[in-house]
């Protein structure tokens, strides 16, 4: 069970992880080794699984974010999750939903041409609705 130290600690954590052991013991009123300990524990019992980073798809090319739901004609999934894991430099998640739709598959393009490319190779698998990222 967490406490509220280690609550506060996982919120600092996911503000900035790459603070140090210090600053993050002063904003959540530890000293810098007991804080590394707290956060070893979390690391060890699988609550902090770990970290990363946030990469700005805008400024690296990426200029199209595209919401897609999908929706399969058959229950072989394998042929769509194929072309999925083919075109990975496009899928920034691919979620197994319920509901409406069989997944919800989040990407980013270069350009609505290779979104269009994309769409066509996607159609061969699947149906689907797509949706624009106007603003995040």
């Amino acid at each position: 069970m967490l406490d509220n130290t280690d609550i506060l600690i996982l919120a600092e954590l996911s503000k900035n992880s790459r603070i140090t052991m210090k600053e993050l013991g002063s904003k959540v009123h530890l000293t810098g080794p007991a804080t590394s300990a707290r956060v070893a524990k979390l690391e060890e019992s699988g609550i902090i699984e770990g970290y990363t980073i946030t990469v700005n798809q805008v400024k690296i090319g990426y200029l199209v974010h595209a919401i897609i739901h999908i929706f399969s004609k058959s229950t072989n999934h394998q042929p769509y999750l194929s072309f999925i894991n083919q075109q990975s430099q496009y899928v920034i998640n691919n979620y197994k939903v319920s509901g409406e739709s069989c997944y919800l598959l989040e990407c980013k393009f270069p350009s609505n041409d290779i979104l269009n490319e994309f769409l066509t190779g996607l159609s061969n698998y699947v149906s689907y609705k797509l949706s624009i990222v106007i603003h995040k």
